[in-house]
């Protein structure tokens, strides 16, 4: 039996249970008695080959009696949808509200049309969702209300309204694109104003008044330009300038030159371009000015001067480098291998007595050990100078004993002390002796000062180490009694590479003060001097944040 038989019985039944709802029907709507007479078989056969579905529900929602197309449309077959919740061919997400206004509308029943400007959506067996457009009316039947709807699958339509609004869109898109061709003639020099970085693009008329001005610079202090377009622009300039930007604009209205220059304004610097307008006669109409902050521009090229600056020193500083490395190393080189080629010959010579041997030998030995003690020393200026120079030197403090950090020190100077010197070390201030500070920091200064003390006084002289405990650090002083400092060298006294000019016969590379001082200011403390040439020196130095 196939779907159309099944479904004329089962329109069969309900038109029974129904009392034959097809008899309600006004008079006028009543076929022709060229159809027969079973009127009821005449309207079901209108209600089954209906090109849209058609189907009938009661009061409860409950589907009574659907039409070929409705199964076909939603993807049932025969009865299957009989019986079952009008609901049930809605998407989920609408069931629940459905049911409110479903009754809503049985309380209140009236013909309408569904979907015009709605977006309503059905859903098939298999669970596609389509778009939908629904009519209802509803009727009486053995005193039970049914309603009917007339659902129409919108899905073409809605396919063909999307193609039309992409056409039409398209079709804006052109004419919008087409307009937008037209205006760009006229809008691109003012985009491209209002988008010009640090600065602002004028132009004035012959009173110097604002005719056109955009730039990014006007953001920054919350001005428009319309506020501007017609009032002065010599008001807004600072009194200190104004003149002389009248003059440098008044000289391109008069066609003299276009003019490029410079303007500071107390630290900020700016460029200044200001080109002649010429209308069709070639008169000089308006100037424009395009005015740009060049302040950022200027500290990048301070900058580079600084870098490049330091880069020259760096390049000095490594040939000095080399030519003092070649000078310096040559002195204690020679005396090694010369010291070495005498212990030598002594060792060889048949003559040569062991005590003979012994004497000799001593005093070369001392020699060799004195000048591999120089080499080492300017070794470690030059490694000492590189890390300051990088960077890489922080101060590192830790805990110890001034005291026996100073008798320690003093032990390992004696190798290095002419013939009769001697270190005196006095500790002075009241409590523990213990300080916070970066030993191995505090070590090279003291020993490069005391190095000094020793290189530039007399043999059989006294060195004076002195350390001071005071209530917010401490205070060393080293003084020799040797040759002192001329007058005229003491401003240049701690820059690389200086020597006093009464010390050119004294082995030294000129950096050991220039790291003192260096060192000394990485731990926040403070050195000074005092001198008298022919007579000694004594350096100070403080250094704060000490742990009592």
């Amino acid at each position: 039996m196939g779907d159309n038989e099944n479904l004329s019985m089962a329109a069969s039944e309900v038109g029974k249970e129904l009392s034959s709802p097809y008899n309600q029907l006004p008079h006028k709507l009543m076929p022709d008695k060229s159809f027969g007479s079973d009127i009821n078989q005449v309207y079901r056969l209108l209600f089954e080959t209906a090109a849209e579905s058609l189907l009938i529900v009661d009061k409860e929602g409950l589907i009574q009696l659907v039409n070929f197309r409705t199964n076909e449309m939603f993807g049932y077959d025969g009865k299957e949808l009989i019986g079952k919740p009008m609901e049930i061919l809605l998407p989920d997400k609408y069931r629940k509200e459905h049911v409110g206004h479903r009754d809503s509308y049985t309380k209140h029943p009236k013909r309408r049309s569904m979907g015009m400007g709605m977006d309503l959506w059905g859903k098939r067996k298999d669970g596609t969702e389509f778009p939908v457009e629904v009519s209802l009316n509803h009727f009486e039947a053995n005193d039970k209300l049914f309603v009917m709807g007339l659902v129409t699958d919108i899905t073409e339509r809605r396919k063909a309204e999307d193609n039309i609004r992409k056409l039409n869109e398209e079709l804006e898109n052109r004419v919008e694109k087409r307009t937008q061709e037209l205006e760009e003639s006229q809008k691109l020099y003012k985009i491209v104003a209002r988008n010009f970085p640090d600065g602002t693009i004028n132009v004035f008329d012959k009173d110097l008044n604002y005719v056109f001005v955009e730039g990014m610079e006007l953001f920054k202090y919350g001005v428009t330009s319309e506020k501007l377009v017609g009032t002065s622009y010599l008001s807004r300039l600072p009194e200190e300038v104004r003149d002389f930007m009248k003059e440098k604009l008044t000289e391109v209205f008069d066609g003299r030159n276009n003019s490029t220059f410079e303007v500071s304004v107390k630290d900020r610097h700016y460029s200044m371009n200001v080109v002649a307008l010429h209308n069709i006669d070639g008169d000089i109409e308006q100037i424009l000015l395009v005015e740009r902050d060049s302040t950022q521009q200027k500290k990048s090229e301070e900058e580079m001067q600084k870098t490049l600056e330091k880069e020259r020193q760096l390049n000095e500083l490594k040939s000095r480098f080399v030519s003092m490395a070649s000078h310096e190393f040559r002195t204690p080189l020679g005396a090694i291998l010369s010291s070495t080629s005498l212990i030598e010959e002594y060792l060889v010579r048949k003559d040569s007595t062991m005590d003979f041997v012994r004497e000799k030998s001593e005093r070369h030995i001392k020699r060799i050990k004195s000048s591999i003690g120089n080499l080492i020393s300017i070794l470690n200026d030059f490694l000492s100078l590189e890390k300051l120079e990088q960077g890489k030197v922080e101060s590192s403090p830790a805990l110890f004993s001034l005291t026996e950090f100073s008798k320690e020190l003093i032990e390992d100077m004696q190798p290095t002390l002419k013939k009769g010197q001697r270190i005196e070390y006095t500790h002075k201030g009241e409590g523990n002796d213990e300080v916070f500070i970066d030993q191995q920091m505090f070590r090279n200064v003291i020993f490069n000062l005391l190095s000094n003390a020793s290189k530039y006084s007399p043999e059989d002289s006294l060195i004076e180490f002195c350390a001071v405990n005071v209530s917010n650090g401490i205070e060393v002083s080293i003084t020799d009694h040797g040759m002192g400092i001329p007058e005229d060298d003491k401003t240049h006294l701690f820059e690389r590479f200086f020597r006093a000019k009464n010390a050119t016969n004294v082995q030294g590379t000129g950096l050991g003060l220039n790291i003192v001082k260096r060192y000394v200011d990485l731990m926040d403390g403070n050195i000074s001097f005092i001198t008298k040439e022919g007579e000694g020196t004594t350096f100070k130095i403080s250094v704060q944040n000490i742990k009592s």
